[in-house]
């Protein structure tokens, strides 16, 4: 009762300070009230989306004249840029070692620590992935046939990341065609006065990319952390140089200032799970994350911290600021959204949802306690916070039936899973998650369905030195379409991440994050261990038989609404224990979906009414008589369609 009295009133205390009408006091939702509401609904377009999400900096390379120098990355880890530095080339052996490698081995960290492993190295790599390079392409994502886009953060910031901001209200100058003309601009501006911000090159050229993308009927959205900024970031600069003085003070979860009359440093705050590269906002109420991640109430602490917050999200929301949002993005993808507390994300998507009431949100919920329990998403998913979150949960357990990782399940126990997870959500929600085969933060799926570990555990070889980093076997390709027949069928938004399709495959972070293997370029073959193991040569080239699998995958979801809006019935096959079955429903239109994750042929009778004809909608084939059964052959699956006389 204390702590919530507490909060209550530092809540009030909060909502008096701000003089901005547009941050509305955080309070929880009424449900009476606000389930009926607009507010409360994913938009439509949520559920009929299939997602591509973008890296700038590794998708492809349109201009060279903005590539990034050494002062550009100056400021993140590790702290320090090697004698020789130089932006990487786009076709080396991802695991040779640059030139600059060796000097950067002579350095510590801003923890005081050597670079001791591949993954320290490669932090230091740019590939001068651009704006240009992206607009240069979009006509490829326009034939694989992708709806909507998700870009990884694109704020201005030193690392290849750009979770640590140098600051939100800007494009980073190098995705941009003037990087020097930009960064004039930016220090020209009042950084916390909107009424002085500009539109940078850069900026402009996303704009444009915005426009492209509506012009294909293609959706975007994008990637923020309100959790943390970077420390190059232009108030914690202010708090450095001014410490207990500074303005922004109270923006930052600061333990201790310096005491200028001794000679020790005692200047002391806290940076995201410890990470001094990022200092965290405050807020009004402290998760401790010793344990675990939890939900938890709150706000952002500073009124003005917020209001910065919220001036920066209208900024993209309504670039012109006419009140029609068509020139804007299409929502937000929320960083680390556990570690927010939730009174701000209710006032932040009433916020976004005034500018744009179709616009997305969804938040990175993830982990409860890493590497066994993800977080439940339910808290977020009540119509006061988020549409979506990105769908570990079903990930991880299609990869342990489909791949058998870490061991081998029966296909009732995958459904169990995948009944649990939504059973705690409602139905809008469940319908609008986007269902994440991993990405920038985890092992490429090829990959991870190749390795047997665990889920994103001991995933790079400085943790697992029997980790397999080279191009997976023919078993694992299968695996893999097996893997996109049930992602594709399912309820949920299919997700790909960029490269998946052209068969790239990689370690966990930094090795899913390799330049994309276009096919007008020439890759040296993958030959480099950074154990200096002995591994198989590897050819590096764009698998177009793959790409032509995510096309007819693609093309079956859009020519198929109910697999998109259909109720979703799990199947019983007596006899058949490890074939996974299940229908798809939506008035007269069915889908039925079987697939036999074994490897031996399994015997299966699907409950069908008689005299009801299919067609299989993976080779064409039309069938009747699914009742009496028919053979499905091991690691196969099968995909049919009721045809309606």
């Amino acid at each position: 009762m204390r702590t919530r009295a507490l909060y209550l009133l530092a809540l009030a205390l909060l909502t008096a300070c701000s003089s901005d009408p547009s941050i509305a006091p955080a309070t929880a939702p009424n449900p009476e009230t606000e389930a009926t509401t607009a507010l409360a609904a994913p938009p439509a377009w949520a559920k009929e989306a299939i997602w591509y999400e973008v890296s700038l900096e590794r998708f492809r390379n349109g201009d060279a004249t903005n590539d990034q120098t050494a002062a550009d990355i100056a400021g993140t880890y590790p702290g320090f840029v090697p004698p020789g530095w130089t932006t990487t080339p786009w076709t080396q052996d991802w695991y040779r070692p640059d030139a600059y490698f060796a000097a950067a081995a002579d350095s510590l960290n801003q923890y005081g620590n050597r670079l001791t492993n591949f993954a320290d190295f490669a932090q230091l790599r740019r590939y001068g992935g651009d704006l240009q390079g992206f607009l240069d392409r979009i006509d490829y994502l326009d034939r694989l046939g992708v709806t909507a886009v998700y870009f990884r953060p694109i704020n201005d910031s030193p690392s290849l990341h750009k979770y640590d901001a140098r600051n939100w209200r800007h494009v980073d100058a190098n995705f941009g065609p003037d990087p020097a003309g930009d960064r004039a601009i930016m220090a020209a501006e009042t950084p916390d006065d909107p009424s002085t911000w500009r539109w940078t090159a850069a900026d402009r050229l996303f704009l444009q990319t915005i426009e492209e993308l509506h012009a294909r009927d293609m959706r975007l959205i994008i990637d923020y952390s309100w959790n943390h900024t970077g420390n190059t970031f232009w108030a914690w600069q202010d708090v450095l140089k001014n410490q207990a003085a500074s303005k922004y003070r109270d923006w930052y979860w600061i333990e201790s200032f310096d005491d200028p009359a001794t000679p020790e440093n005692e200047f002391a705050y806290h940076g995201w799970l410890g990470v001094i590269s990022m200092p965290e906002i405050r807020e009004t109420a402290r998760q401790d994350l010793s344990q675990r991640v939890a939900a938890f109430e709150g706000n952002i602490y500073s009124p003005a911290a917020k209001r910065h917050i919220l001036n920066v999200a209208a900024r993209w929301l309504d670039p012109n600021g006419d009140g029609d949002p068509a020139d804007g993005i299409d929502g937000y993808r929320l960083d680390v959204a556990a570690e927010t507390p939730l009174g701000f994300w209710r006032d932040f998507r009433r916020h976004v949802r005034g500018i744009n009431p179709e616009a997305y949100l969804m938040g990175e919920i993830w982990w409860e306690e890493f590497p066994d329990k993800l977080l439940d998403p339910a808290p977020f998913l009540q119509g006061d916070v988020f549409d979506a979150v990105m769908n570990y949960r079903w990930y991880r357990s299609a990869r342990h039936y489909l791949a058998g990782a870490p061991d081998t399940i029966r296909a009732a126990e995958f459904v169990d899973s995948l009944r649990r997870y939504d059973s705690t959500l409602r139905e809008e929600n469940a319908s609008a998650m986007m269902n994440y085969t991993g990405g920038y933060d985890t092992p490429r799926i090829l990959t991870s369905l190749f390795n047997k570990n665990k889920y994103k555990y001991q995933a790079k070889t400085h943790e697992d030195a029997n980790y397999r980093i080279h191009r997976p076997d023919a078993e694992t390709f299968r695996a893999l379409r097996l893997l996109l027949i049930q992602q594709f069928t399912y309820r949920g938004a299919p997700h790909i991440y960029a490269g998946d399709e052209m068969g790239m495959w990689g370690a966990d972070d930094p090795s899913s994050r390799k330049p994309l293997i276009w096919p007008d370029y020439d890759f040296e073959d993958e030959t480099a261990h950074p154990l200096g193991k002995e591994r198989p040569r590897d050819e590096v080239r764009f698998n177009e038989d793959l790409f032509a699998f995510y096309q007819r995958m693609i093309r079956m979801r859009k020519a198929h609404p109910v697999l998109m809006h259909g109720e979703l019935e799990f199947l019983e096959l007596p006899g058949a224990p490890d074939v996974l079955a299940y229908r798809r429903l939506a008035g007269e239109e069915e889908v039925l979906v079987l697939i036999n994750a074994r490897t031996r042929d399994a015997e299966v009778k699907v409950p069908t009414a008689a005299g009801l004809t299919y067609r299989d909608l993976l080779g064409g084939e039309v069938v009747t008589g699914l009742a009496k059964g028919l053979l499905l052959p091991a690691r196969t699956a099968r995909v049919y369609g009721r045809i309606n006389e």
